[in-house]
């Protein structure tokens, strides 16, 4: 089981911003922050469902290739709402809303790239 993960990104504030925006519909939430000064080499920010932050990013020289991120959300309307947020947050398409039976018949996904490129999903396993 992962506990939690994360990515480099090039632009802190700006990939703060578009996280905090495309993941509030799925519940997950801006929960800590720790300044450069604190960690020793650079800010850092984590999300998560309360009670812990499992998915961070921090600034720097971002992944290459990039990273894909997905987060399981129980419903498909929720993928719906992720998209669309993360799409309002400055996000691009790489997927919109949809059956990909190629996976398996009830996988229902969506697919964005965040600022740096990282290719971001929300995901439901349930039938319709």
């Amino acid at each position: 089981m992962i506990d939690h993960t994360g990515i480099v990104v090039s632009d802190f504030g700006k990939s703060k911003a578009f996280y905090v925006r495309a993941l509030a519909p799925i519940g997950y939430v801006l929960m800590a922050e720790i300044p450069a000064s604190v960690t020793g080499h650079t800010d850092v920010a984590g999300f998560g469902e309360p009670p812990k932050p499992d998915f961070w990013i921090h600034s720097g020289t971002p992944n290459q290739p990039p990273v894909h991120i997905a987060f399981r959300v129980p419903t498909r309307a929720l993928v719906d709402a992720f998209y669309a947020a993360a799409m309002a947050a400055g996000g691009t398409d790489n997927g919109k809303p949809g059956l990909r039976p190629h996976y398996h018949p009830d996988y229902y996904g969506a697919f964005v790239r965040d600022p740096d490129g990282h290719n971001i999903e929300a995901v439901c396993h349930a039938p319709a």
